[in-house]
Protein backbone atom coordinates (compact mmCIF):
# COMPACT_ATOMS: atom_id res chain seq x y z
CA UNK A 1 0.00 0.00 0.00
CA UNK A 2 1.35 3.75 -1.16
CA UNK A 3 2.52 5.58 2.14
CA UNK A 4 2.14 8.68 -0.01
CA UNK A 5 -1.00 10.46 1.14
CA UNK A 6 -3.18 12.56 -1.06
CA UNK A 7 -3.29 16.18 -0.97
CA UNK A 8 -5.97 17.45 1.75
CA UNK A 9 -9.05 19.81 0.34
CA UNK A 10 -8.44 23.34 1.81
CA UNK A 11 -11.47 22.89 3.45
CA UNK A 12 -9.57 20.06 5.71
CA UNK A 13 -6.24 22.26 6.92
CA UNK A 14 -5.30 21.59 10.43
CA UNK A 15 -5.82 23.76 13.14
CA UNK A 16 -4.77 27.39 13.16
CA UNK A 17 -1.55 27.44 15.26
CA UNK A 18 -0.59 23.81 14.55
CA UNK A 19 0.49 24.07 11.17
CA UNK A 20 4.41 23.70 12.12
CA UNK A 21 5.27 20.88 13.81
CA UNK A 22 7.10 21.69 16.99
CA UNK A 23 10.39 19.65 17.14
CA UNK A 24 10.26 20.31 21.24
CA UNK A 25 7.06 18.86 21.83
CA UNK A 26 7.96 15.98 19.26
CA UNK A 27 11.08 14.95 21.05
CA UNK A 28 9.16 14.93 24.62
CA UNK A 29 6.87 13.13 23.35
CA UNK A 30 8.86 10.36 22.26
CA UNK A 31 11.13 10.16 25.37
CA UNK A 32 8.14 9.89 27.38
CA UNK A 33 6.76 6.78 25.69
CA UNK A 34 10.28 5.23 24.99
CA UNK A 35 10.14 5.80 29.25
CA UNK A 36 6.57 4.02 29.52
CA UNK A 37 7.41 1.31 26.99
CA UNK A 38 10.78 0.58 28.48
CA UNK A 39 8.67 -0.16 32.45
CA UNK A 40 6.69 -2.62 30.31
CA UNK A 41 9.46 -3.88 29.28
CA UNK A 42 11.44 -4.29 32.29
CA UNK A 43 8.14 -5.64 34.24
CA UNK A 44 7.73 -8.39 31.67
CA UNK A 45 11.23 -9.22 31.98
CA UNK A 46 10.96 -9.24 35.80
CA UNK A 47 7.76 -11.80 35.35
CA UNK A 48 10.08 -13.96 32.90
CA UNK A 49 12.69 -13.94 35.38
CA UNK A 50 10.66 -14.76 38.03
CA UNK A 51 9.00 -17.57 36.28
CA UNK A 52 12.22 -18.74 35.20
CA UNK A 53 13.35 -19.05 39.07
CA UNK A 54 10.19 -20.97 40.02
CA UNK A 55 9.99 -23.83 37.68
CA UNK A 56 14.15 -23.83 38.09
CA UNK A 57 13.71 -24.24 41.82
CA UNK A 58 10.07 -25.54 41.91
CA UNK A 59 8.87 -26.66 45.55
CA UNK A 60 12.41 -24.91 46.90
CA UNK A 61 11.84 -21.17 45.37
CA UNK A 62 11.84 -18.22 47.75
CA UNK A 63 9.15 -17.11 49.07
CA UNK A 64 9.97 -13.50 47.80
CA UNK A 65 9.46 -14.78 43.91
CA UNK A 66 5.93 -14.89 44.66
CA UNK A 67 5.54 -11.48 45.71
CA UNK A 68 8.02 -10.58 42.65
CA UNK A 69 6.05 -12.52 40.31
CA UNK A 70 2.51 -10.95 40.97
CA UNK A 71 3.41 -7.43 40.75
CA UNK A 72 5.43 -7.49 37.73
CA UNK A 73 2.08 -9.67 36.16
CA UNK A 74 -0.16 -6.85 37.39
CA UNK A 75 2.52 -4.26 35.88
CA UNK A 76 2.88 -5.66 32.75
CA UNK A 77 -0.88 -5.96 32.76
CA UNK A 78 -1.41 -2.24 33.89
CA UNK A 79 0.56 -0.74 31.53
CA UNK A 80 -0.84 -3.18 28.54
CA UNK A 81 -4.43 -1.67 29.47
CA UNK A 82 -3.45 1.85 29.93
CA UNK A 83 -1.17 1.65 26.71
CA UNK A 84 -4.55 0.40 25.06
CA UNK A 85 -6.97 3.59 26.52
CA UNK A 86 -4.20 6.04 25.58
CA UNK A 87 -3.55 4.69 22.01
CA UNK A 88 -7.48 4.28 21.30
CA UNK A 89 -8.01 8.06 21.74
CA UNK A 90 -5.32 8.39 18.63
CA UNK A 91 -5.76 5.40 16.55
CA UNK A 92 -6.53 1.71 16.56
CA UNK A 93 -4.05 -0.16 18.31
CA UNK A 94 -1.98 -2.13 16.35
CA UNK A 95 -3.99 -1.28 13.32
CA UNK A 96 -6.92 -3.88 14.56
CA UNK A 97 -10.61 -2.65 14.01
CA UNK A 98 -11.42 -2.76 17.78
CA UNK A 99 -14.62 -0.82 18.65
CA UNK A 100 -14.53 2.58 20.15
CA UNK A 101 -10.70 3.50 19.47
CA UNK A 102 -9.32 5.74 17.60
CA UNK A 103 -12.23 8.13 18.53
CA UNK A 104 -10.75 11.58 17.90
CA UNK A 105 -10.81 11.27 14.47
CA UNK A 106 -14.00 9.21 14.02
CA UNK A 107 -15.75 11.69 16.36
CA UNK A 108 -14.13 15.10 15.29
CA UNK A 109 -16.85 16.63 14.13
CA UNK A 110 -19.07 15.28 17.53
CA UNK A 111 -16.39 16.49 19.89
CA UNK A 112 -16.51 19.81 18.19
CA UNK A 113 -20.24 20.14 18.46
CA UNK A 114 -20.32 18.47 21.84
CA UNK A 115 -17.53 21.54 23.05
CA UNK A 116 -19.25 24.24 21.47
CA UNK A 117 -22.67 23.24 23.35
CA UNK A 118 -20.38 23.11 26.46
CA UNK A 119 -19.31 26.58 25.89
CA UNK A 120 -23.18 28.06 24.69
CA UNK A 121 -24.61 26.48 27.84
CA UNK A 122 -22.11 27.42 30.48
CA UNK A 123 -20.28 30.16 29.25
CA UNK A 124 -22.67 32.30 26.66
CA UNK A 125 -25.73 32.64 28.37
CA UNK A 126 -26.28 36.34 29.09
CA UNK A 127 -26.20 36.73 32.89
CA UNK A 128 -22.51 34.99 32.78
CA UNK A 129 -21.67 37.72 29.51
CA UNK A 130 -23.19 40.37 31.89
CA UNK A 131 -21.45 39.65 34.91
CA UNK A 132 -18.25 38.39 33.07
CA UNK A 133 -18.73 42.28 31.32
CA UNK A 134 -19.39 44.31 34.83
CA UNK A 135 -16.70 42.62 36.45
CA UNK A 136 -13.60 43.12 33.92
CA UNK A 137 -14.49 47.17 34.65
CA UNK A 138 -13.23 47.51 30.66
CA UNK A 139 -14.07 50.83 30.40
CA UNK A 140 -12.16 51.67 33.71
CA UNK A 141 -9.08 49.46 32.58
CA UNK A 142 -8.95 51.33 29.08
CA UNK A 143 -8.61 54.57 30.45
CA UNK A 144 -6.87 54.45 33.87
CA UNK A 145 -4.03 52.93 30.90
CA UNK A 146 -4.75 55.77 28.17
CA UNK A 147 -4.07 58.20 31.62
CA UNK A 148 -0.91 56.72 32.59
CA UNK A 149 1.49 59.41 31.10
CA UNK A 150 4.18 56.20 31.03
CA UNK A 151 2.27 55.23 28.29
CA UNK A 152 2.10 58.58 26.22
CA UNK A 153 4.65 57.10 23.64
CA UNK A 154 2.75 54.16 22.65
CA UNK A 155 -0.24 56.42 22.77
CA UNK A 156 1.60 58.57 20.44
CA UNK A 157 2.36 55.46 17.89
CA UNK A 158 -0.89 53.79 18.06
CA UNK A 159 -2.82 57.01 16.75
CA UNK A 160 -0.57 57.21 14.01
CA UNK A 161 -0.45 53.58 13.41
CA UNK A 162 -4.69 54.09 13.02
CA UNK A 163 -4.08 57.09 10.94
CA UNK A 164 -1.53 55.60 8.42
CA UNK A 165 -3.96 52.50 8.14
CA UNK A 166 -6.77 54.75 7.22
CA UNK A 167 -4.86 57.00 4.95
CA UNK A 168 -3.94 54.05 2.95
CA UNK A 169 -6.94 52.03 2.77
CA UNK A 170 -8.55 55.47 1.44
CA UNK A 171 -7.68 55.59 -2.20
CA UNK A 172 -8.01 58.45 -4.20
CA UNK A 173 -10.08 57.37 -6.51
CA UNK A 174 -12.20 55.85 -4.32
CA UNK A 175 -12.71 59.44 -2.46
CA UNK A 176 -12.88 61.28 -5.78
CA UNK A 177 -15.81 58.91 -6.88
CA UNK A 178 -17.19 59.89 -2.93
CA UNK A 179 -17.14 63.76 -3.30
CA UNK A 180 -18.70 63.03 -6.83
CA UNK A 181 -21.66 61.12 -5.29
CA UNK A 182 -21.65 63.46 -2.43
CA UNK A 183 -22.14 66.36 -4.48
CA UNK A 184 -24.94 64.37 -6.15
CA UNK A 185 -26.51 63.98 -3.99
CA UNK A 186 -26.51 67.01 -2.25
CA UNK A 187 -27.89 68.59 -4.99
CA UNK A 188 -31.08 66.45 -5.44
CA UNK A 189 -33.29 67.86 -2.34
CA UNK A 190 -34.12 71.35 -2.01
CA UNK A 191 -31.87 74.03 -0.27
CA UNK A 192 -33.88 77.00 -0.29
CA UNK A 193 -36.65 75.85 2.60
CA UNK A 194 -34.80 74.76 4.87
CA UNK A 195 -32.06 77.52 4.92
CA UNK A 196 -35.03 80.23 4.68
CA UNK A 197 -36.29 78.22 8.12
CA UNK A 198 -32.54 78.57 9.57
CA UNK A 199 -32.33 82.01 8.90
CA UNK A 200 -36.24 82.63 10.09
CA UNK A 201 -35.12 80.85 13.74
CA UNK A 202 -31.67 82.57 14.06
CA UNK A 203 -33.17 85.42 13.14
CA UNK A 204 -36.43 84.80 16.07
CA UNK A 205 -33.69 83.94 18.66
CA UNK A 206 -31.67 87.47 17.95
CA UNK A 207 -29.07 85.27 17.11
CA UNK A 208 -27.76 87.52 13.89
CA UNK A 209 -27.15 90.25 16.03
CA UNK A 210 -23.60 89.89 16.87
CA UNK A 211 -22.97 89.16 12.68
CA UNK A 212 -24.70 92.47 12.45
CA UNK A 213 -22.74 94.29 14.87
CA UNK A 214 -19.24 92.85 13.06
CA UNK A 215 -20.81 93.86 9.92
CA UNK A 216 -21.03 97.41 11.45
CA UNK A 217 -17.70 97.37 12.79
CA UNK A 218 -16.25 96.87 9.61
CA UNK A 219 -17.60 99.48 8.28
CA UNK A 220 -16.76 101.97 10.45
CA UNK A 221 -12.87 101.09 10.40
CA UNK A 222 -13.25 101.05 6.32
CA UNK A 223 -14.75 104.37 6.34
CA UNK A 224 -12.15 105.63 8.72
CA UNK A 225 -9.28 104.60 5.86
CA UNK A 226 -11.18 105.81 3.37
CA UNK A 227 -10.28 109.46 3.15
CA UNK A 228 -8.11 108.31 0.46
CA UNK A 229 -9.85 106.41 -1.75
CA UNK A 230 -12.73 109.24 -1.40
CA UNK A 231 -10.57 111.91 -2.62
CA UNK A 232 -9.58 109.93 -5.53
CA UNK A 233 -13.29 109.68 -6.81
CA UNK A 234 -13.54 113.13 -6.03
CA UNK A 235 -10.85 114.47 -7.86
CA UNK A 236 -11.70 111.93 -11.23
CA UNK A 237 -15.34 111.53 -11.27
CA UNK A 238 -17.22 114.65 -9.54
CA UNK A 239 -17.83 117.71 -11.31
CA UNK A 240 -16.44 119.22 -13.80
CA UNK A 241 -12.32 118.60 -14.32
CA UNK A 242 -11.47 122.39 -14.27
CA UNK A 243 -12.73 122.52 -10.70
CA UNK A 244 -11.04 124.52 -8.31
CA UNK A 245 -8.70 121.77 -6.07
CA UNK A 246 -9.74 123.67 -2.65
CA UNK A 247 -13.66 122.51 -3.69
CA UNK A 248 -12.29 118.88 -4.11
CA UNK A 249 -10.82 119.06 -0.72
CA UNK A 250 -13.64 120.29 0.85
CA UNK A 251 -16.49 118.04 -1.20
CA UNK A 252 -14.11 115.39 0.11
CA UNK A 253 -13.65 116.21 3.75
CA UNK A 254 -17.16 116.70 3.49
CA UNK A 255 -18.03 112.94 2.18
CA UNK A 256 -16.04 111.40 4.46
CA UNK A 257 -16.64 113.43 7.87
CA UNK A 258 -20.37 112.50 7.18
CA UNK A 259 -19.40 108.55 5.90
CA UNK A 260 -17.15 108.18 8.98
CA UNK A 261 -20.25 109.53 11.31
CA UNK A 262 -22.79 107.71 10.02
CA UNK A 263 -21.34 104.24 10.07
CA UNK A 264 -20.49 105.40 13.92
CA UNK A 265 -23.95 105.87 14.47
CA UNK A 266 -24.99 102.69 13.58
CA UNK A 267 -22.09 101.05 15.05
CA UNK A 268 -22.78 102.59 18.06
CA UNK A 269 -26.90 102.31 18.48
CA UNK A 270 -28.60 98.45 18.16
CA UNK A 271 -31.38 100.31 17.43
CA UNK A 272 -30.15 102.37 14.49
CA UNK A 273 -32.60 102.24 11.86
CA UNK A 274 -29.96 100.86 9.37
CA UNK A 275 -29.45 97.69 11.75
CA UNK A 276 -33.29 97.78 12.19
CA UNK A 277 -33.66 97.88 7.94
CA UNK A 278 -31.10 94.42 8.10
CA UNK A 279 -32.74 92.50 10.22
CA UNK A 280 -36.15 92.99 8.55
CA UNK A 281 -34.13 92.04 5.37
CA UNK A 282 -33.27 89.09 6.44
CA UNK A 283 -36.43 88.22 7.63
CA UNK A 284 -38.22 88.93 4.39
CA UNK A 285 -35.39 87.22 2.76
CA UNK A 286 -35.91 84.12 5.13
CA UNK A 287 -39.88 84.31 4.20
CA UNK A 288 -38.81 84.66 0.29
CA UNK A 289 -36.71 81.42 0.45
CA UNK A 290 -40.10 79.40 2.21
CA UNK A 291 -42.49 80.72 0.26
CA UNK A 292 -41.96 82.54 -2.81
CA UNK A 293 -41.58 80.23 -5.45
CA UNK A 294 -39.28 82.32 -7.94
CA UNK A 295 -36.71 83.03 -5.01
CA UNK A 296 -36.48 79.24 -4.56
CA UNK A 297 -36.51 78.51 -8.22
CA UNK A 298 -33.44 81.05 -8.45
CA UNK A 299 -31.97 79.80 -5.49
CA UNK A 300 -31.80 76.27 -6.56
CA UNK A 301 -30.65 77.21 -10.25
CA UNK A 302 -27.76 78.90 -8.39
CA UNK A 303 -26.66 75.86 -6.58
CA UNK A 304 -27.32 73.27 -8.93
CA UNK A 305 -24.99 75.21 -11.43
CA UNK A 306 -22.53 75.65 -8.55
CA UNK A 307 -22.53 71.89 -7.84
CA UNK A 308 -22.17 71.00 -11.24
CA UNK A 309 -19.27 72.73 -12.10
CA UNK A 310 -16.01 70.78 -12.11
CA UNK A 311 -14.07 73.15 -10.62
CA UNK A 312 -15.94 72.58 -7.26
CA UNK A 313 -15.13 68.59 -7.97
CA UNK A 314 -11.81 69.57 -8.75
CA UNK A 315 -11.09 71.48 -5.60
CA UNK A 316 -12.85 69.09 -3.75
CA UNK A 317 -10.41 66.30 -4.85
CA UNK A 318 -7.47 68.56 -4.97
CA UNK A 319 -8.29 69.47 -1.26
CA UNK A 320 -8.18 65.70 -0.42
CA UNK A 321 -5.05 64.98 -2.04
CA UNK A 322 -3.42 67.94 -0.40
CA UNK A 323 -4.68 67.02 3.25
CA UNK A 324 -3.70 63.28 2.57
CA UNK A 325 -0.44 64.37 1.92
CA UNK A 326 -0.09 66.64 4.87
CA UNK A 327 -1.29 64.15 7.36
CA UNK A 328 1.23 61.23 6.03
CA UNK A 329 3.73 63.36 6.28
CA UNK A 330 2.98 64.39 9.72
CA UNK A 331 2.57 60.98 10.92
CA UNK A 332 5.86 60.13 10.11
CA UNK A 333 7.19 62.31 12.59
CA UNK A 334 6.51 61.66 16.10
CA UNK A 335 6.93 65.22 17.07
CA UNK A 336 4.19 66.32 14.35
CA UNK A 337 1.70 68.43 16.06
CA UNK A 338 -1.12 66.18 14.75
CA UNK A 339 0.41 63.57 16.61
CA UNK A 340 1.09 65.26 19.08
CA UNK A 341 -2.17 67.12 19.83
CA UNK A 342 -4.19 63.93 18.95
CA UNK A 343 -1.82 61.67 21.33
CA UNK A 344 -2.50 64.64 24.27
CA UNK A 345 -6.68 64.34 23.35
CA UNK A 346 -6.83 60.94 23.71
CA UNK A 347 -5.15 61.07 27.02
CA UNK A 348 -6.82 63.91 28.38
CA UNK A 349 -10.36 61.53 27.31
CA UNK A 350 -8.58 58.83 29.09
CA UNK A 351 -7.95 60.67 32.80
CA UNK A 352 -11.36 62.50 32.75
CA UNK A 353 -13.23 58.68 31.95
CA UNK A 354 -10.85 57.12 34.42
CA UNK A 355 -11.67 60.19 37.50
CA UNK A 356 -15.28 60.47 36.66
CA UNK A 357 -16.66 57.68 38.21
CA UNK A 358 -20.24 58.36 37.48
CA UNK A 359 -19.29 57.94 33.81
CA UNK A 360 -17.47 55.06 34.37
CA UNK A 361 -20.50 53.31 35.65
CA UNK A 362 -22.39 54.56 32.77
CA UNK A 363 -20.07 52.95 30.48
CA UNK A 364 -20.02 49.70 32.45
CA UNK A 365 -23.58 49.71 32.47
CA UNK A 366 -23.12 50.54 27.74
CA UNK A 367 -20.59 47.21 27.96
CA UNK A 368 -22.55 45.03 29.91
CA UNK A 369 -25.64 45.55 27.97
CA UNK A 370 -24.15 45.64 24.89
CA UNK A 371 -22.55 41.98 25.88
CA UNK A 372 -25.83 40.72 27.13
CA UNK A 373 -27.45 41.41 23.71
CA UNK A 374 -24.73 39.82 21.60
CA UNK A 375 -24.76 36.98 24.40
CA UNK A 376 -28.98 36.80 23.40
CA UNK A 377 -28.60 37.04 19.74
CA UNK A 378 -25.57 36.28 18.26
CA UNK A 379 -24.07 33.14 21.15
CA UNK A 380 -25.25 30.40 17.63
CA UNK A 381 -23.35 32.48 14.97
CA UNK A 382 -20.37 32.79 17.41
CA UNK A 383 -20.57 29.32 19.20
CA UNK A 384 -20.52 28.17 15.25
CA UNK A 385 -17.02 29.51 14.70
CA UNK A 386 -15.84 26.65 16.68
CA UNK A 387 -17.95 23.71 15.36
CA UNK A 388 -17.37 24.65 11.75
CA UNK A 389 -13.97 24.92 12.11
CA UNK A 390 -13.51 21.35 13.88
CA UNK A 391 -15.30 20.55 11.05
CA UNK A 392 -13.09 21.59 8.50
CA UNK A 393 -10.06 20.42 9.79
CA UNK A 394 -8.88 16.43 9.07
CA UNK A 395 -9.36 13.98 11.30
CA UNK A 396 -6.10 12.31 11.13
CA UNK A 397 -4.13 15.66 11.19
CA UNK A 398 -5.89 16.73 13.78
CA UNK A 399 -5.49 13.29 16.15
CA UNK A 400 -1.52 13.96 15.88
CA UNK A 401 -1.72 17.48 16.33
CA UNK A 402 -3.62 16.81 19.60
CA UNK A 403 -1.28 14.02 20.33
CA UNK A 404 1.31 15.85 20.01
CA UNK A 405 -0.15 18.72 22.49
CA UNK A 406 -1.10 16.65 25.15
CA UNK A 407 0.10 13.34 24.91
CA UNK A 408 3.71 13.88 27.03
CA UNK A 409 1.07 14.26 29.79
CA UNK A 410 -0.69 11.26 28.47
CA UNK A 411 1.90 8.64 28.68
CA UNK A 412 2.53 9.64 32.77
CA UNK A 413 -1.11 7.38 32.53
CA UNK A 414 0.73 4.52 31.10
CA UNK A 415 3.73 5.14 33.32
CA UNK A 416 1.24 5.18 36.63
CA UNK A 417 -0.31 1.88 35.10
CA UNK A 418 2.65 -0.04 35.52
CA UNK A 419 3.49 1.23 39.12
CA UNK A 420 -0.14 1.48 40.45
CA UNK A 421 -1.02 -2.34 38.48
CA UNK A 422 2.44 -3.55 40.62
CA UNK A 423 1.44 -2.56 43.72
CA UNK A 424 -2.17 -3.73 42.99
CA UNK A 425 -0.66 -7.29 42.19
CA UNK A 426 1.33 -7.02 44.92
CA UNK A 427 -1.22 -6.19 48.15
CA UNK A 428 -3.38 -8.89 46.04
CA UNK A 429 -1.08 -11.44 45.97
CA UNK A 430 0.00 -10.42 49.84
CA UNK A 431 -3.86 -11.08 50.75
CA UNK A 432 -4.38 -14.10 49.30
CA UNK A 433 -1.30 -15.68 50.85
CA UNK A 434 -2.28 -14.18 54.19
CA UNK A 435 -5.59 -15.58 53.86
CA UNK A 436 -4.88 -19.01 52.49
CA UNK A 437 -1.05 -19.52 52.57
Amino acid sequence: MSTTSPPRPAAQAAPAGLAEPDEQRARNLRKMKLLALSLLFFAGAVYLFTRWLEHRDGQDVAAWVGYVRAASEAGMVGALADWFAVTALFRRPLGLPIPHTALIPRKKDEIGDQLGGFIEENFMTPEVIEDRALSLNLPGRVSGWLADADNAERVNDEVSRAIGLVSEMLRDEDVEQFIQAFLKWAAEPLWAPPIGRVLEQLVDEDRLEPVIQLLCDRANDWALSSQGLIDRIVDQDVGPSWKPKFVNNLLGDKIYRELTEFTAKVRADPGHDVRVAMHDFVRQFSDDMQHDQNMITKFEEIKTELLGRDEVTGAASTAWQAGKAVIEQMIDDPNSTLRVSIADAVIRLGVRINEDQPLLDKMNGWVARASRHVAENYSAEIISVITDTVRGWDAEETSRKIELQVGRDLQFIRINGTVVGSLAGLAIYSVSVLLFG
